[in-house]
């Protein structure tokens, strides 16, 4: 690794990777492209997914809602209930391990393109841009003596910052309480505790992370940065400089054998986290190809080869083949498999999904009766869950002891999405029976779908002679 060439050029260097606040020169190019993209797509379906309306037969409701105090998560179609906790690990299984496939193929491109710090990061930050000026106006401006024009424009800087967080937050927390009752409730002060307490929470964690902390929580906080280097192998692609094209690095205007770098210091000053690429891979890089863009920009300028800094492996720094591709690696078979496998199970988890749930539950207040006809009844408390948004009729049979029977109705109909309590008495000759605890079945079938029926196991107690 050559010294910079002056004394001057270093100071610059350190002008940029000083401690505190890194105000990065903003940069055009692919990477920068592709990571503007990320995040209008990924800020267009936040912001947006809980405006969108769904019709049922039971009527209009949000789409996407998660309901925490009724137990119910809607997605469009479908609702989930707590008995489908299964569904809820297997996504969060597949969310981990296609981040571990993505980290094993291209290092830390989640961070780089996708990850919310990074997301919200550049929001503020060109919000900054357009209210401060360029990066180094930016940095006159946090060097300059308070006045009234830096407290102004300081002032407007952090009171956007404030209403982009707190409607954020509002976005986040209209996803768990409906969001077009959420507003009206805001305006009026009548947001319950925990409502309140989520809003407040995270519109001063998003202020407080992209607006100041920034940098920082990808250098001190982010735990995935710390443990990246046990997911990579020499064949991973990271955002790296290619050293034996590159040095030894000089000024354009020196003569000599040099190489392609000719120490402008631009890698480092549009870097978002204030590393030198050039200094190798470091866990506070994100992967974001920012450096490989100004790179490139710098190479067009001078006429040399673009791709001095690029995503490449250690393998291909070093000048040696790829074992195999990318792809093909165990590793990533491995992860492909696992992707495979937990997809295949979500699949059927959801395919096997019944939309009735029914729980048996005797009464032990009385476990058992004789009637003036002779005959022996025990009680129970049956919990119909009806798990579609439409209200269904149901009728239940029961079955395993002979002349059993139900007393009374034996259909009940339950509204969509609701849980219904229904009592039933059964009923059993006296006379010729076995006695002592019996088992029995109770079946529970939809009049509209003969096909959506349950059994449940259950005793009947009869007395002992």
């Amino acid at each position: 690794m050559n010294p910079p060439v002056s004394k001057v050029r270093e100071a610059k260097l350190e002008f940029y990777r000083k401690k505190g606040k890194i105000h990065a020169k903003a940069v055009q190019g692919r990477f920068n492209s592709l990571r503007w993209a990320m995040v209008w797509l990924t800020q267009v379906v936040f912001y947006g997914a809980c405006w969108l309306p769904w019709t049922t037969e039971a009527g209009t409701r949000q789409a996407i809602l998660f309901d925490i105090v009724d137990e119910k998560f809607y997605l469009f179609d479908l609702v989930l209930w707590p008995q489908d906790a299964l569904l809820l690990a297997v996504v969060l299984i597949l969310a981990a391990t296609a981040l571990f496939f993505t980290t094993a193929i291209a290092g830390r491109l989640f961070c780089g393109f996708a990850c919310p710090q990074t997301v919200y990061t550049s929001i503020f930050v060109w919000i900054e841009a357009r209210i401060e000026g360029d990066h180094l106006a930016r940095l006159r401006l946090d060097q300059s003596p308070m006045s009234a024009r830096k407290l102004l424009i300081k002032s407007v800087k952090h009171g956007i910052w404030a209403l982009v967080a707190a409607w954020t937050a509002i976005s986040f927390v209209g996803y768990f309480t409906p969001i077009r009752a959420l507003l009206p409730a805001i305006v009026g002060l009548q947001t319950g505790p925990w409502e309140t307490f989520w809003l407040l929470f995270y519109a001063s964690f998003t202020y407080l992370q992209a607006g100041l902390a920034r940098e920082a929580v990808c250098q001190h906080m982010c735990p995935y940065s710390r443990f990246q280097g046990v997911m990579i192998d020499p064949d991973t692609a990271n955002v790296a400089y290619d050293v034996k094209r590159g040095e030894p690095r000089g000024a354009l205007r020196q003569s000599g054998d040099k190489g392609d770098c000719i120490d402008c210091g631009i890698c480092v000053q549009v870097c978002p986290t204030g590393i030198d690429i050039r200094d190798g891979l470091q866990y506070q890089c994100i992967d974001c190809g920012l450096c490989a863009d100004a790179c490139d920009e710098v190479m067009d300028r001078i006429g040399a080869p673009r791709g001095l800094i690029r995503f490449m492996s250690e393998r291909e720094l070093a000048g040696q083949a790829q074992v195999a591709p990318a792809w093909s690696r165990p590793r990533t078979l491995v992860y492909v498999g696992l992707l495979l496998v937990f997809a295949a199970l979500g699949v059927w988890t959801l395919s096997e999904r019944v939309l009735l749930r029914v729980e048996v539950h005797r009464d032990r207040g009385a476990l058992m009766q004789e009637t003036s006809a002779g005959r022996i009844e025990n009680s129970y408390t049956l919990k119909l869950i009806n798990m579609e948004e439409t209200t269904r009729q149901f009728r239940i049979g029961v079955s395993g002891l002979p002349g059993l029977r139900i007393e009374g109705a034996g259909e009940f109909t339950v509204g969509p999405g609701q849980v219904q309590s229904v009592t039933l008495t059964l009923s059993s000759p006296f006379e010729g029976m076995p006695s002592g605890v019996q088992p029995i079945v109770f079946e529970t079938v939809a009049l509209h779908d003969a096909s959506l029926a349950v059994r449940e196991k259950g005793t009947f107690i009869l007395p002992f002679r």
